[in-house]
């Protein structure tokens, strides 16, 4: 069975034909589309803890146990780290409050820069 290429290599492939027979560049959509599929990454267990427990480090067990009970980092895209907390309520005070420090703390666990953290409740997931 032959093997199918990666969706990366099909879609960059793709090339559209003018009346004339020259060739345009894949549109933008379909490049905006890779970057996205391509640029999405889930954090493993040993991530998502890792970052917990710098976390709890910093803030203090006490602050930590409050603000950032059932907390978990999720997936980064690109720049952008996403995470779920229990509520709307903690989702906002996390957000508003530890961005900056989650992004340190992120940054430096998955080797790779992140600058804007995005806590959403549970509910949403």
């Amino acid at each position: 069975m032959p093997q199918r290429k990666p969706l990366r290599d099909r879609l960059a492939a793709l090339t559209f034909t003018k009346a004339s027979g020259g060739h345009l560049p894949p549109p933008p959509c379909i490049r905006a589309a890779l970057s996205y599929l391509i640029g999405m990454k889930k954090l493993t267990r040993v991530q998502d803890h890792a970052i917990q427990a710098l976390m709890a480090g910093i803030v203090g067990a006490e602050t930590f146990d409050h603000v950032f009970a059932g907390i978990r980092f999720d997936e980064v895209e690109g720049r952008m780290l996403y995470a779920f907390a229990r509520n709307e309520d903690v989702a906002s005070d996390i957000e508003d409050s530890y961005s900056p420090l989650i992004a340190a703390v992120a940054s430096r666990v998955l080797n790779q820069q992140v600058d804007v953290v995005v806590v959403m409740p549970k509910v949403l997931q």
